[in-house]
């Protein structure tokens, strides 16, 4: 191992260190504990998460987020009777809290599937058009971007100057450590020049949006500050040191992937699918933006260029559809019995604009199929696994084409695909995947972006010059050892 290391083979501080992952249907705390020399990580604490409705609006619950967050490192104190060296906080893209005079949240924060963003994203193209946008951030302009967000607070009423964090940040923020922007999750934002890696000042300008209420960015691995608050009595929670992994999740899981990228492409499968590899400059000619491509800050350096698929979402919310009218199957045995049906009508446009909305999920399927001239399934007990496999063929159809366009793109002929993220585990969407695309699937870690997270961590805490970034060597060495240990990730037991 590079680094600075005792001669047991432990960090020269033995102490636990804590992962935060925030995902937009849970939200998890980890522990990661030395035994004889060998790291073990626990899943603590599992939250419950989803967009909830007021109004017309969709928000997120923070409030309930925070509790179990909460919830979560009490539990960690209690498991690390040693102490707890760090924690540190990722999760999805783009959406943030805007904070009042005193610091806290003005209000709820927008999901980034709201529809307010429709026509913020269309006075914003009035002034900078999508092309000239992707040019200077490299970052594909999806109405998501927080910078339509930006435009829709302002079109809202709320005063450009009102401060803002993204929200694995905000949870730092919240924790106690200073008010910052990681960089591979502010390059998300569409407001990071790609020549500077600042905020792109001409952007801001152009759309009114105030350079001063955005926070500093820093790179991955920055400590942030101390733990503070109640929190903070706790034993464990004794010196115990806030740092900016990679904030965003798919750069922490993208971090824990030891293969050789220059022939790898990934695609990191939860509520989104991204699919794409990580490249040393980035790729913002026009062809990239007309296929759907992004080039994001990678944790080591680089750029994650990759394109966003609509991707468990559709599934989801089919099944919360099912539950709802007393039809509850669990995603094992829905895989199971997707694997064994015969045929499907045929397949859908993953990326639908109707399927990226919520509710009544199989009747928006039905419409899809519909309009490409197929026959509906009917929405009946058994039919559920139709369902499925048609989502699955139509996401590794999708794959297949970006990956041939990935390719194109970048001039690189690929050997392998990694599945990371919960898709990992479906073996049917990775059959489907190696048969769509011709190329063998390996299967990542499920809980990817956890080991990323913990990488990230360890390679700053043991970082011999805390004012540099930590190496991206030491990065990928740790992210080799956390993803070889047997023991990787226990299950919760609550």
């Amino acid at each position: 191992m590079t680094g600075p290391m005792s001669d047991s083979n432990l960090p020269l501080d033995p102490r636990a260190l804590v992962a935060i992952d925030l995902g937009a249907e849970s939200c998890r705390v980890s522990l990661l504990r030395w035994h004889s020399g060998e790291p073990e990580i626990t899943l603590l604490h599992r939250v419950p998460n989803g967009p909830i409705s007021i109004g017309e609006h969709l928000h997120w619950p923070i409030d309930r987020i925070l509790s179990g967050i909460a919830e979560g490192l009490r539990k960690a104190a209690e498991a690390a009777p040693e102490g707890i060296r760090s924690i540190a906080v990722d999760g999805w893209a783009v959406d943030y809290v805007r904070l009042g005079v005193d610091g806290t949240p003005i209000g709820l924060p927008f999901c980034y599937r709201d529809e307010r963003n429709v026509a913020s994203k269309a006075a914003a193209e009035g002034i900078i058009s999508p092309e000239d946008h992707f040019a200077q951030t490299g970052a594909q302009p999806l109405r998501i971007n927080t910078v339509y967000q930006l435009v829709a607070d302002s079109n809202a009423g709320i005063a450009p100057e009102t401060p803002w964090l993204l929200l694995p940040e905000y949870v730092l923020h919240w924790l106690g450590g200073r008010r910052v922007a990681e960089y591979t999750n502010a390059t998300h934002t569409g407001l990071v020049d790609l020549q500077t890696g600042n905020w792109s000042e001409s952007i801001f300008k152009k759309l009114s949006l105030s350079l001063e209420a955005a926070p500093e960015i820093v790179p991955p691995g920055s400590v942030l500050g101390k733990l503070k608050g109640p929190l903070a009595d706790l034993r464990a929670f004794v010196d115990t040191n806030l740092i900016a992994p990679a904030c965003h999740d798919t750069a922490s899981a993208i971090a824990a992937i030891t293969a050789d990228m220059a022939h790898t492409a990934y695609i990191v499968s939860g509520t989104w699918s991204l699919v794409g590899t990580v490249v040393q400059e980035p790729v913002n000619t026009a062809e990239a933006q007309h296929t759907g491509f992004t080039n994001q800050g990678a944790a080591s350096g680089g750029y994650c260029f990759h394109t966003n698929i609509n991707g468990m979402w559709i599934l989801k919310q089919s099944m919360d559809d099912w539950a709802l009218q007393g039809r509850t199957i669990d995603l094992p045995t829905l895989v199971a019995q997707a694997a064994e049906v015969a045929s499907i009508p045929g397949l859908i446009n993953v990326d639908a604009p109707r399927l990226m909305l919520a509710g009544e999920m199989p009747a928006r399927i039905n419409q899809e199929l519909i309009e490409e001239g197929l026959e509906p399934i009917a929405d009946i007990p058994g039919n559920e696994p139709i369902f499925a496999r048609i989502i699955f063929a139509s996401l590794a159809q999708r794959y297949a084409v970006t990956v041939r366009n990935l390719a194109a793109q970048t001039g690189r002929t690929f050997e392998r695909i990694t599945i990371l993220g919960g898709g990992s585990r479906n073996t049917l969407l990775s059959r489907l995947t190696e048969e769509a695309t011709g190329l063998p699937v390996s299967a990542g870690e499920a809980e990817g972006s956890t080991l990323g997270n913990f990488a990230v961590q360890l390679a700053s805490v043991e970082n011999p010059h805390p004012a540099l970034p930590p190496d991206p060597a030491i990065v990928r060495a740790w992210a080799s050892r956390l993803a070889t240990h047997p023991a990787l990730v226990t299950a919760s037991t609550n």
